[in-house]
């Protein structure tokens, strides 16, 4: 090997996707050496270009946010709305180890780039799908983001307060940059038994269930009826368009509206105050900085009015991205969580049947091991060493040492 190949030299990529999680598991592997080709959409490429000029992330002259997840690639754009569009991508397809993609799956279904579409075209693809809430139950088509479904629905954002007890926002791609390493994870696993088998294989994870793991202490200590301190309330946010708020019957939500020179209209028609989208004081996105107090106070006042339930479907309606704010109790009882694979059951001696928080990688057609109950100290180390080849006395001489220990289940 070259000096200069990577560990994954050769390997061809295409990021098929948006934003930053699906896209930093292809900037991972291109760390490595892979050749990540980027697919955008006309007319303007990937929206993440330009992230870090959304108001409340750290301002700059300079597109940090693009540097740090498209270090390395190459970009190519395709409309995908187009047969000829489609027919370029699937000839890239063709040639290539691995699909990352996050589109909803309506938009697979689409643009026919499901894995099941892709199959037939690349025996031995690796297609890695990140996903929002998992492939299953009823948000599995919902839009999202790593505030939402990462740090919003795992709990947590209602975990994690600061001194006064304000929950606390998640700070940019927090969330989609542990996922992007999950997928990462995957989609090495996915090499892997393509090695052994010479076939590809579908790989996933969502942003929901990494959340999860992510706070699988808390999890862990709710599912197992522990204690917990009461958290108190919130205050007003810096960007009244990437916000928490509070509906008539006290249930906290939060809205992320990224893109708000198309989303702001829709907003206000779903709170029946269409004008506001017009009103000097927020017409512009300056503008809205500028009056961030006065409109925060507006949107609360509209939220306050309405229970949950209203909001939830207005917001599918009028495409608006949100997540409830659960409190830890009710993400444990979540039944997106199940669902998405992010809690399973385990068998535990002296306990029954309980509940865990299950890691956030999942490959088609190939069940997940049962959860097992933990091992005692040194409970496998002379069945290790001796499928190792140790003998006997060899295993007994490094236990005497100390230079192996072996303890037995109690």
């Amino acid at each position: 090997m070259n000096e200069n190949d990577g560990v994954l030299d050769g390997l061809k990529v295409i990021d098929c996707a948006t934003y930053v999680a699906g896209p930093a598991a292809a900037t991972i592997l291109s760390d490595f050496g892979a050749d990540v080709i980027k697919i955008e959409r006309p007319p303007d490429g990937d929206l993440w270009r330009t992230f870090s000029s959304v108001p409340g992330y750290p301002s700059s002259d300079f597109t940090y946010t693009w540097l740090l997840t498209s270090r390395n690639k190459r970009s190519i754009v395709l409309d995908l709305t187009k047969t000829a569009g489609r027919d370029t991508l699937l000839r890239l397809v063709a040639g290539a180890d691995v699909f990352v993609t996050n589109f909803q799956p309506s938009l697979l279904a689409k643009f026919q780039l499901t894995w099941e579409d892709l199959r037939p075209v690349n025996q031995r693809l690796i297609y890695a799908l990140l996903t929002g809430y998992g492939e299953r139950g009823e948000d599995a088509d919902s839009p999202a983001y790593d505030g939402l479904a990462y740090w919003a629905r795992s709990g947590l954002m209602t975990s994690v307060t600061g001194a006064d007890g304000t929950p606390s926002g998640a700070r940019p791609a927090m969330g989609d940059h542990p996922t992007a390493a999950t997928l990462f994870g995957a989609i090495m696993l996915g090499l892997y038994r393509r090695e052994r088998t010479g076939l590809g294989s579908k790989v996933s994870t969502s942003l929901m269930a990494a959340g999860a793991w992510a706070n699988s202490v808390d999890f862990q200590a709710k599912l197992s009826s522990a204690r917990f301190p009461v958290r108190k309330a919130g205050e007003s946010p810096l960007n009244p368009l990437i916000a928490a708020y509070l509906s008539s019957d006290q249930h906290a939500m939060i809205i992320a509206l990224l893109d708000p020179e198309r989303e702001f209209s829709r907003l206000c028609a779903a709170l029946g105050e269409p004008d506001l989208a017009t009103s000097p004081l927020f017409v512009t996105q300056e503008a809205r900085k500028e009056n961030a107090p006065e409109l925060h106070a507006i949107l609360q006042s509209q939220f306050e009015t309405k229970p949950l339930g209203h909001w939830r479907e207005k917001f599918r309606t009028y495409d608006i991205k949100w997540s409830p704010l659960p409190t830890l109790d009710e993400a444990v009882r979540d039944p997106q969580m199940r669902d998405c694979g992010a809690i399973v059951n385990v068998d535990y001696p002296g306990h029954g049947v309980i509940e865990t928080v299950s890691s956030p990688v999942f490959i088609a057609d190939s069940e997940k091991r049962k959860p097992q109950v933990p091992p005692e100290y040194g409970e496998h180390t002379r069945a290790i060493l001796q499928e190792a080849g140790f003998s006997a006395s060899e295993i007994e001489r490094l236990i005497q040492s100390g230079a192996a220990v072996a303890r037995d289940r109690k």
